[in-house]
Order: structure tokens, then C-alpha cells, then sequence
């Protein structure tokens, strides 16, 4: 098999993948295309400065999103600049929007993209899972914060304890699947999951994560409060949102409101979060004494910052990471991976060692 060949199979996936992303944002886009139309309205109502705060924080989650992955190749030996992560946070951001999967959307797509601007194969894995792991770090200690405060404003219901503990479930058990992929090493995989392509790329990818890398403290925390920032961003656009429409509304309140809802759409991925991000959000500021039409009115200003203005240039960049994927660039030098031994699997079968370059 020729290598033209050979890259072409080992990306097939990943194009099916970008297309299906695409998709899920389009039929989103047209579901809830009356939330764009509402926009004008929305920012008519708007008081300027609250709104100029609320995009300065959104623009400040991808600069953060980039600077957890800059610390990661920093500390492997291979910085790249802030800018082209930049532009791969809003990629992975779109991707998390549109197909959130448990916040394992954009993670499928970051090891390529990295790849594409020369960081070698095991230090993108290393880049992504320990991402993984800080962001669920946060994610879970917001979670417990959340539910603490709604206990102390005598709101917390058994309802939102269970969606809490289920949550809190899923949020150790994905980073705790990764490092076992990755400590399984070349260990064979069950026969029905060596049939599903994704997941034995996914292994071989994993098992190459430098383990130094893995185990150090300081840059796990320093990525885990990147991470963090996100999420308060986030819930300060909310904030910013509701005091432009005139509401008196706590950042507390919007804290709650955000991660409350963002929970529903971890637990219940939609394209987009159709409908449930807005009804949760709307559902548990009412809850926290916010009227129900600046409530609503609220959210859906934060959703067309968080996601429908990101939406273009997000769709942008990930048209041009098909075309990168699907026409390579003559000359460049693809980054260099360790050599792997042979899969007892594959040698048994007669079939040689795989090929490393069909799984770029």
C-alpha cells in the first residue's frame, strides 16, 4: 500500500468525523436560526458596557484553552506559539459545542491538529490528556461548589444532588479511562472493540503519552486552573449578560446557572445543546429568584456569545482542517514519533508491524 494510501485510511475516520461536526451545526443553526434573528433585539436592550465585558471574557476562554496546552509543550520541549493554539482552541471549542459527547467532541480532533503544526505524536497525547484531566478537575470542584451553594441558599433539590453525583461519576471515570488506555499499553484490546477503528487509533495514540509528563504535579494544576478560568469566564459572561439587561443578579447566581446547566449537556449530548442549555439555565435562575423574562432573555445572550457569533469562525477553521487533512502541504515535515515494537496481534497474523504513519 502506497503511503498516499495509507495516510488516506488512517485520516478516514477523522474526515467522517469533521463532516459529521459540521452537520450536527448546521441542522443546529437552522433549528434555532429565530435565536440569531433575535439577536439585534437582544443587543438593543443590552446596556454597552456589561456587553463589551461579556465578549472580552468569551475572547479570554480560547486565549486560556491555548494556554493549558502551551504549558504542556513548554514543559515537553516544544513550545509553540500562543496564536496557532489560539485558532485550534476555537476549532475544539465549535467541535465541543457542536457534538459535546461528554466534552470528548473537540478531545477526538486535538491530538491531528497538533500534529498539523509539528508537536510530535506522543506530547499531543500527553497535551490531551492531561487537558482531560484538568478540565474535569474543574469542572468536578465547580460542580461540588455549585451544589454547595445552592444548599446554602436553601434551593438544592434531590434532583440536582443526583444529576451532581452522576455527573461527578462520569468526570473521573473519562480521565480514568484514559490512563488506563494508556497503561494498557499493547496489550490486545476485547475482539468487538479491535473492530472499532476509532478506538484501537485512539489506543495506539494513548500508549505513546510520555509517562514523565503524566505524572507532574505542578503542570497538572497549572493546566487544571486553565481550565478553571474557563468556567468563571464563562460564568462571568452570564453575569455580565444579565446586568446589561438591568437585572441586580449575583455572579453567584450566574455561577449556579452555568454549571448547573452545563452539567444537563454533559449528561444529555446534543448537537449544540439544543434546548436544554437555554431551559436549565432559564429554569434555575427563575429558581434563584431572577424573573423568567430576563432570565431567558439572559441565557440567550450568553448562548449567541459563547456560540452562535464562534459559530463562522469555527466553521471556518474546521473546513481548513479537512483540506489540510485531505491535500497534506508538499515539504512539510511530518513530527517524528518513537519507534514502537510490533503488535504481537498483527505479527501473529502475518501481517507485519503497523504502520505509525496511517494513524497521524
Amino acid at each position: 500500500m502506497s503511503s498516499r494510501t495509507e495516510r488516506h485510511a488512517g485520516g478516514g475516520w477523522r474526515n467522517w468525523f469533521f463532516g459529521i461536526v459540521l452537520v450536527a451545526a448546521l441542522i443546529g443553526a437552522v433549528l434555532h436560526w429565530g435565536e440569531v434573528q433575535g439577536f439585534a433585539a437582544l443587543v438593543e436592550r443590552a446596556r454597552p458596557e456589561w456587553l463589551g465585558l461579556a465578549i472580552a471574557l468569551q475572547l479570554s476562554t480560547y486565549a486560556s484553552v491555548a494556554a493549558g496546552w502551551a504549558a504542556v509543550l513548554r514543559r515537553a520541549g516544544t513550545p509553540r506559539r500562543l496564536g496557532a493554539l489560539i485558532r485550534i482552541a476555537v476549532t475544539k471549542l465549535f467541535a465541543d459545542q457542536a457534538l459535546p459527547s461528554a466534552g470528548m467532541g473537540g478531545n477526538v480532533l486535538l491530538v491531528g491538529q497538533l500534529r498539523g503544526i509539528g508537536v510530535e505524536r506522543g506530547t499531543a497525547v500527553a497535551a490531551l490528556i492531561i487537558s482531560m484531566i484538568g478540565f474535569y478537575a474543574a469542572y468536578a470542584l465547580f460542580a461540588i461548589a455549585m451544589l454547595v451553594l445552592l444548599w446554602f441558599h436553601d434551593r438544592a433539590t434531590p434532583l440536582m444532588a443526583g444529576l451532581v453525583t452522576l455527573f461527578l461519576c462520569v468526570a473521573l471515570a473519562i480521565p480514568s479511562l484514559a490512563l488506563w488506555l494508556r497503561n494498557r499499553g499493547s496489550e490486545p484490546l476485547p475482539v468487538w472493540l479491535e473492530k472499532i477503528g476509532v478506538v484501537r487509533a485512539l489506543l495506539d495514540n494513548v500508549a505513546e503519552a510520555p509517562g514523565e509528563l503524566l505524572r507532574d504535579r505542578s503542570l497538572l494544576t497549572r493546566v487544571a486552573a486553565c481550565n478553571a478560568l474557563i468556567f468563571l469566564a464563562d460564568a462571568g459572561t452570564l453575569f455580565a449578560c444579565l446586568r446589561a439587561l438591568g437585572s441586580d443578579a449575583s455572579f453567584g447566581t450566574s455561577f449556579i446557572a452555568l454549571i448547573m446547566a452545563s452539567i444537563v449537556v454533559t449528561l444529555g449530548p446534543t448537537p449544540l445543546g439544543l434546548g436544554s442549555f437555554e431551559a436549565t439555565s432559564t429554569a434555575t435562575l427563575r429558581l434563584l429568584g431572577i424573573s423568567f423574562e430576563v432570565a431567558f432573555a439572559g441565557t440567550m445572550l450568553l448562548r449567541l456569545l459563547i456560540l452562535w457569533l464562534p459559530l463562522i469562525p469555527g466553521m471556518i477553521l474546521m473546513r481548513g482542517a479537512i483540506r489540510r487533512r485531505r491535500h497534506p502541504m508538499h515539504g512539510a515535515r511530518p513530527a517524528s514519533a518513537p519507534a514502537r515494537k510490533p503488535d504481537p496481534r498483527q505479527t501473529r497474523s502475518g501481517r507485519g508491524a503497523p504502520d505509525e504513519s496511517r494513524r497521524s
